[in-house]
């Protein structure tokens, strides 16, 4: 098996230490902070939490999972957030190698968040539940492949490259007087305006959630989640007065995420159920349920407006 980044090469150690092995602490935010340090300090704190919950995701637990993705979140949207910035001739092979590793760590949590649920019938004996057997059977299998993923030489290159690029990848060197504009923007100035942006975008399609499919949905709380990790990597500038309506933003779009997650995990529960249905297996919970999204739509909704009374 190959060695996993804990005992890897050491210039992948340099390249992105373990939290609470770095010998030289990151810094904080500051408002003026340039815009090129702040995105370098945002992306090792969530490089930093991806490999803190590497071994014990390995291992199987489901917690380290759960913060192994939101970890992996916060990057890929600080990725984003930046992206006038950083956008260069490596971003796009970076993206997909996050993209892979949001894949496979996306299965594995599904399973466990169905499992979750099924466990509501009989906490005290899950057990006895029917179809506990097969779904534990399931995740298993998938929890194979992802510690075969994260164990794999493509997991360690990723971290390796990713690391390398955050540091010094081609958009931290690009010439011209606008790239380096960007770079030196005071990050307090350029977050504002993006923030607010975003969630103007998300408020216009928010009027249209108790219309939307699943699908639309979707895309609505991953909008909604990118805002949300964005506003929670600028928590270091909230003292800053101008900086308030996000703190404030911040509890709204959480309470949003809360019931447009549930409503994701159910439509996931759903569709692997029905999966394990085909092999005869027929679990005793309904995923979908009609009265509980009307609930869950109508509290994210009600979110959505005490967001936009903020001005």
């Amino acid at each position: 098996m190959p060695p996993s980044p804990k005992s890897g090469s050491r210039s992948h150690s340099r390249a992105a230490p373990r939290q609470g092995q770095r010998n030289d602490p990151i810094p904080r935010l500051n408002a003026a902070m340039a815009c090129d340090t702040a995105f370098r300090i945002i992306a090792r704190r969530s490089l930093g939490a991806l490999n803190a919950h590497h071994e014990a995701t390995c291992r199987g637990d489901p917690t380290a999972l759960h913060q192994m993705r939101i970890a992996l979140t916060h990057l890929r949207t600080a990725i984003l957030f930046f992206s006038p910035m950083v956008s260069d001739s490596t971003r796009t092979r970076i993206r997909a190698d996050l993209k892979w590793l949001n894949a496979h760590l996306g299965v594995m949590r599904d399973i466990d968040v169905a499992i979750e649920r099924l466990k509501t019938i009989n906490r005290r004996r899950p057990q006895a539940i029917p179809s506990h057997q097969s779904w534990t059977t399931k995740r298993a299998d998938t929890h194979r492949l992802l510690a075969r993923a994260l164990r794999s030489a493509r997991y360690r290159r990723l971290v390796k490259n990713t690391s390398d690029w955050i540091e010094h990848g081609p958009w931290s060197t690009r010439k011209g007087k606008e790239a380096a504009r960007k770079r030196a923007s005071p990050v307090a100035a350029y977050s504002l305006r993006k923030l607010t942006q975003w969630q103007q975008k998300l408020l216009k399609k928010s009027h249209k959630l108790a219309k939307m499919d699943a699908e639309k949905r979707h895309r609505l709380r991953l909008l909604n989640k990118k805002l949300t990790y964005s506003i929670e990597s600028f928590e270091d500038l909230f003292p800053d007065r101008n900086f308030s309506s996000q703190r404030t933003a911040l509890k709204h779009l959480r309470k949003a995420q809360r019931a447009l997650g549930q409503l994701n995990d159910d439509a996931r529960g759903h569709a692997l159920a029905v999966d394990l249905e085909k092999g005869g297996v027929r679990p005793p919970l309904q995923f979908l349920s009609h009265k509980r999204a009307r609930r869950l739509i109508l509290t994210a909704a009600a979110a959505y407006r005490k967001l936009a009374a903020l001005g």
